[in-house]
């Protein structure tokens, strides 16, 4: 079994879940891990498209909140691992429990990553490119996303940023996961 972990980041419509799903295209058997919840018709639409695009036999698992235990349950049963995506299970928790720990959640997801045994992608937005959000609440959640892309780029293997749908390797090499 092949013990790695891949960080892609990217902006919206980057082609990040489309990279990463072409990562794991050989993979006989592959968990996708899926934290959007549909709150709207626009948002059910776009978990529509991420449906059809990705192959049938895949195993999905919605876990808008429970990623860090879903991870750490697969750990060690030889499986590949597809999370999409880190922004919205971030956004799901602030939403949800704006009062909790976030330090402490990150280290949890991060330990979680360090250690996973088998072959695990994470899909995360790249949010620190853009202007500055308006509001406190817009402000805290690009923050709390730049400092769990940072510490999860700290911990895994190879780090991926897909802008106009080509790869530049941050760490690690092209194959090196393959």
């Amino acid at each position: 079994m092949t013990h790695t972990t891949t960080l892609i980041l990217g902006g919206a419509r980057s082609g990040k879940s489309s990279f990463a799903e072409q990562l794991l295209a050989k993979a006989d058997e592959v968990f996708y891990l899926a934290t959007a919840t549909a709150i709207d018709d626009e948002m059910t639409q776009r978990i529509l498209q991420h449906q059809q695009q990705r192959p049938g036999h895949w195993t999905v698992l919605e876990v808008p909140l429970l990623l860090t235990e879903t991870l750490n349950s697969l750990s060690g049963q030889g499986a590949t691992v597809l999370v999409d995506c880190l922004t919205l299970w971030l956004n799901n928790q602030l939403y949800r429990f704006p009062e909790q720990n976030f330090q402490q959640l990150r280290q949890r997801l991060a330990d979680a990553v360090a250690n996973f045994d088998g072959r695990l992608v994470l899909v995360s937005n790249e949010v620190g490119a853009g202007v500055v959000p308006l509001g406190p609440i817009n402000r805290r959640f690009v923050d709390e996303q730049g400092w769990l892309n940072q510490q999860l780029a700290a911990c895994c293997h190879q780090v991926v940023l897909v802008c106009a749908g080509l790869p530049l390797y941050l760490k690690g090499q092209a194959n090196a996961a393959d």
